[in-house]
């Protein structure tokens, strides 16, 4: 039993060693390996998350029971993780949007108003021209971070798309009911 209880303690410090690595990659512009690091860390995180647990009785292994300490640093890992990769696939050429969106989604899961994936998905809905989705990200992220520049600029952009978007429509229904 006491093997057990050092299970968790194990899969959280290797998650956070592979994030710890993740972030220098990150630091050095080594995106594709950074990406492979976090991937790495949230495999880790994965195996203790009870809501993935699809242990059947005498096939594989139990149910790893987490005390609240450790279920807040898994979330929390999973969120930076998420996160992080976000940023890399932002950085590569071209940017993988869906998969930024998807990435930003997990960690709004987790963490509702966490700013940087309330506007990286806000820049990735932007970017796959669903501007009322970008609009909804970036003014909350602009809620949150009223000061930051790169919010501010991309939700000018998203409210001129949207209003370019919504004139066109204008324009082509207009036509229909005269």
């Amino acid at each position: 039993m006491a093997e057990k209880t050092g299970i968790p303690e194990q899969c959280l410090l290797q998650a956070s060693s592979f994030k710890t690595q993740g972030n220098a990659c990150y630091a050095e512009r080594r995106f594709r390996q950074a990406v492979s690091l976090y991937h790495r860390a949230l495999l880790q995180l994965r195996s203790l998350d009870p809501s993935l647990s699809l242990s059947l009785p005498g096939i594989g292994p139990a149910a790893v029971k987490l005390n609240s300490h450790q279920e807040e640093e898994m979330k929390t890992l999973q969120a930076d993780c998420y996160n992080n990769l976000a940023a890399c696939l932002l950085q590569t050429q071209p940017p993988r949007y869906q998969r930024v969106y998807e990435c930003s989604l997990q960690v709004l899961s987790l963490q509702p108003l966490n700013v940087k994936a309330l506007y990286r998905a806000g820049v990735s809905s932007y970017n796959l021209k669903d501007y009322t989705q970008a609009h909804h990200y970036l003014s909350q992220a602009a809620s949150q971070a009223p000061k930051d520049a790169n919010i501010r600029q991309y939700l000018q952009l998203t409210d001129t798309a949207l209003s370019d978007f919504r004139e066109a429509e204008k324009q082509r229904y207009q036509g229909m009911f005269d």
